[in-house]
């Protein structure tokens, strides 16, 4: 087991020291565990979704440890596609990340609890959250068949993160507990994202080559924002771009290309974005150079840098001297001259009809580069360079130092090597000595050379697909067949008769909507409102205050809408207003039937639509606004289940408005019902109220727009929630690459592109409601766009080159009120108004005469 230590300690000084020659993180070679079984990862970096009690708290789910009641067990059994449980690590540093380990709850033969199947989210940021997919697209990982073994699994491709989570899955409901290892090396790169445009298609005689990044986590429409993919794999292209080093894809796998002709400029631009300002010395990009196919290494690159908000005035140029000798890939090495920069965009201009780039890397001052000791996957000799290539010639001096001293050092390595190997021997001639005799008596005579196999470090280098590795506790428990086949009911942990629950989200996130939220899936299929993790936990403890009412006392008008779960239905209430809470101020005369909204659940909904439900009849009842629809009573006794909300005569606001017309002699020629302005911006100020009292709760509505806003006397305004279930607005959503459907629009490109929601991407979506209003819902938001347009629209925002198209100015709309829509609408969330600011400003509006 020493040996074993000794020698990672001297194969990590190894890949530090090498790291001038290649620069280069080599998936084979960076399989580190990272400190779950180790130690080195902090308990107070360990947290999860919840826990069934102290003693299996997050803390206890490092791989191959016994302590507590063996593992992290989550308070609630896991049903089949419930995904809300999690085992989160915080690595406080980015990490590439190639190997996962898991393992059940064995707790010395008393635990039978692990999880067959998991998925993983990681996180650079802990904001936005990434679902790993393999190099075919599939999210589950097969795991453990027990409750002991230790079960590797390659990630293909790996990650570069600093949170993980693992999310077990089921395929029947059982009780899941888990222990598990990352495996990997630092990120030192400090790369967190590129962008770039996307991958085209390649059309040859026989078959068509796909040049797309397939691998990317950013957003991917018609370019690729915020995300890391194949430029930053470790895996380099092969001299022929139409084989791949991974079996079962598609030609051109390895690489991402373009094509001159979708250029006009003549370049590719790609921005990287670093974790800080750091001092660059060289670039280096791996590209194709297969000429007989018109594929060519670029010709010169230009570059700018950005240290704090604005760009470098004076680029840097790099020429490249084509090769059209050796058609093998290669580096092409770009000095950066010293530049300070958090950020850099490199315009790479053609040699030729098609450039392809397989991986990119930076070198700056600040960073020590995990390395490979393998040759690059090119054709190429090991550290050898084509001839031909001037930008691969070096110094002859430096390099007559640079191999002394790496002579040096492997001379040294090997004399440390070889007094670690005389320490072990002599150690173990000692031991034996003093053990010569044989005692039959002792089962512990084999411990050690046990322990010595179970390291994690011997475990991690064979390449497979797959790894399984046996267990050391079928060797030491004769009886095993026996425990092992003791019902779940007897462990330690299902004993428990009290749980403590701890709802735990990521460390150090400035921003409640930043952090994990709870979406309840409501029974229409939307989601009512976004909430913090740790505001739902406080609110389940409360009791609900609402009262049961009889269903009898119901007499259904109309469907309003339908979803996944359940259904919404308009209805007659008799005898509410003795079911009003005392504070509730209920202006219809006793007696008089009530109009009311009923959200009720399918009697057959799964058991997660029924959780979801009750905890959203919590959340409502504390939601006390004047702006806000109320939760009025409920009936849960028996099925179906139902929750009773207010609904106000005028129905929803953009029916109202549409059957309105501004003020004016037009209006009056018509004979046609008209709204003033003034009753325009009172409305609207009602709709930025309820915003102001909701995201004082740090909730987020996730769909603010006329259609969710309810019309009572006197132009009242209400802000509900069941828009999306009506199948007269099917038409304002959208379905995006298999996700539910979306409002786009209506949101902030930032939800759309990296699926952010916050208080404010919700403000974003009061200026086009407000958008709405000023224009009596005669057109709908963009409608001179098509869906695919709008979406195009938002990567313009992203990229904010002055191209992104706005709402028009309404006709009614004065200067000073567009002015504040349009600050909605900036790119930059933090610079947005609050619906504090908004609110003042909609009180201050002059009247209009």
């Amino acid at each position: 087991m020493k040996l074993l230590q000794d020698i990672h300690i001297l194969q990590l000084i190894a890949l530090c020291l090498f790291g001038a020659v290649t620069s280069q993180v080599n998936p084979g070679v960076c399989r580190y565990p990272l400190g779950m079984s180790g130690g080195q990862i902090q308990d107070e970096d360990i947290s999860a979704s919840s826990q069934w009690s102290e003693s299996t708290a997050a803390r206890y789910g490092r791989l191959d440890f016994e302590e507590g009641d063996g593992a992290w067990c989550p308070e609630i059994t896991v049903e089949p596609d419930h995904l809300k449980e999690f085992l989160q690590i915080d690595l406080r540093s980015l990490h590439f990340i190639t190997l996962v380990g898991t393992q059940g709850r064995h707790a010395g033969g008393m635990g039978n609890e692990f999880a067959q199947m998991y998925k993983i989210k990681y996180s650079r940021d802990g904001s936005r959250w990434i679902s790993w997919r393999n190099r075919q697209g599939k999210q589950v990982i097969e795991a453990n068949r027990n409750a002991y073994d230790i079960v590797l699994k390659d990630l293909e491709p790996p990650i570069i993160a600093r949170f993980v989570r693992f999310m077990p899955v089921t395929d029947h409901s059982m009780n899941v507990c888990m222990r598990v290892e990352l495996y990997g090396c630092e990120w030192l790169d400090g790369l967190v994202s590129y962008n770039a445009p996307a991958g085209e298609q390649m059309s040859l005689p026989a078959y068509h080559v796909y040049l797309n990044d397939s691998v990317y986590d950013g957003a991917i429409i018609y370019s690729m924002t915020e995300g890391l993919g194949q430029l930053t794999d470790g895996v380099f292209g092969l001299d022929d771009f139409t084989l791949s080093h991974v079996y079962n894809v598609w030609p051109g796998y390895d690489y991402v290309g373009w094509n001159n002709n979708s250029f006009p400029n003549g370049f590719v631009e790609i921005m990287f974005e670093f974790d800080r300002i750091r001092n660059f010395t060289s670039m280096k990009v791996h590209c194709n150079n297969m000429f007989s196919e018109h594929v060519k290494a670029f010709r010169q690159v230009v570059c700018y840098f950005r240290s704090e908000s604005d760009w470098e005035a004076t680029p840097l140029s790099f020429d490249l001297e084509m090769d059209a000798k050796n058609p093998s890939a290669r580096f092409a090495t770009i000095s950066l001259a010293n530049h300070m920069a958090s950020a850099i965009k490199c315009q790479f201009y053609f040699a030729d009809t098609w450039m392809l780039f397989s991986e990119i890397t930076f070198q700056s001052d600040t960073a020590m580069y995990n390395t490979t000791l393998a040759p690059p996957k090119t054709g190429l000799p090991p550290n050898t360079q084509p001839e031909d290539d001037p930008t691969h010639k070096v110094d002859d001096s430096n390099t007559r130092i640079l191999i002394g001293c790496l002579v040096a050092i492997i001379f040294i390595l090997v004399a440390i090597i070889v007094i670690i190997l005389w320490r072990q021997v002599w150690q173990k001639m000692l031991e034996k000595s003093e053990t010569f005799v044989y005692n039959p008596s002792s089962s512990q005579s084999n411990t050690g050379s046990e322990q010595e196999s179970n390291s994690p470090y011997e475990r991690i280098f064979p390449l497979g697909p797959d790894y399984q590795e046996p267990s050391s506790f079928i060797c030491k428990l004769p009886e095993f067949a026996q425990t092992s086949e003791e019902p779940a009911s007897t462990s330690t942990a299902a004993s428990k008769s009290t749980t403590t629950t701890t709802t735990v989200g990521p460390d150090g996130v400035p921003h409640y909507a930043e952090a994990d939220i709870v979406n309840l899936q409501g029974v229409t299929g939307s989601n009512t409102y976004a909430i913090p993790a740790v505001t739902m936990d406080l609110l389940s403890g409360k009791d609900v205050a609402v009262e049961e009412f009889p269903r009898k006392m119901l007499t259904f008008k109309e469907k309003l809408g339908e979803g996944q779960f359940g259904e919404v239905h308009l209805c007659e209430a008799e005898g509410m207003q003795e079911f009003m809470n005392k504070e509730f101020l209920f202006d219809i005369p006793e007696g008089q039937l009530v109009l009311v909204a009923v959200k009720m659940l399918r009697s057959d909904a799964n058991k997660n639509a029924r959780n979801d439900f009750l905890k959203e009849i919590k959340i409502m009842s504390r939601l006390k606004d004047p702006n806000i629809i109320r939760l009025l009573a409920v009936c849960i006794y028996s099925d179906p289940l139902c929750m009773i909300t207010e609904y106000m005569e005028n129905g929803d606001l953009n029916q109202f408005l549409s059957r309105h017309e501004p003020e004016g002699q037009l209006a009056l020629l018509s004979n046609a019902l008209t709204v003033s302005f003034n009753n325009l911006c009172y409305m609207a100020t009602q709709i930025a109220s309820g915003m102001k009292y909701l995201s004082s709760l740090n909730f987020v509505h996730r769909d603010l727009a006329t259609r969710n806003c309810l019309v009572g006397k006197n132009y009242t305004i209400k802000i509900a929630d069941f828009g999306m279930s009506r199948n007269l607005y099917s038409g304002d959503y959208y379905r995006i690459q298999g996700r539910a459907v979306l409002p786009i629009r209506w949101m902030s490109w930032e939800s759309i592109l990296l699926g952010k929601f916050t208080t404010a991407s919700d403000v974003w979506a009061f200026a086009v409601t407000l958008w709405e209003i000023l224009n009596f819902c005669k057109e709908q938001p963009y409608s001179q766009l098509t869906d695919e347009q709008v979406i195009e629209n938002t990567g313009e925002f992203f990229r904010d080159q002055k191209r992104q198209i706005y709402l028009p100015q309404p006709v009614l709309c004065p200067d000073s009120l567009y002015k504040m829509m349009l600050s909605c609408w900036r790119r930059n969330a933090k610079e947005r108004p609050s619906f504090q600011e908004i609110h003042r400003a909609l009180l201050e509006m002059p009247p209009q005469p």
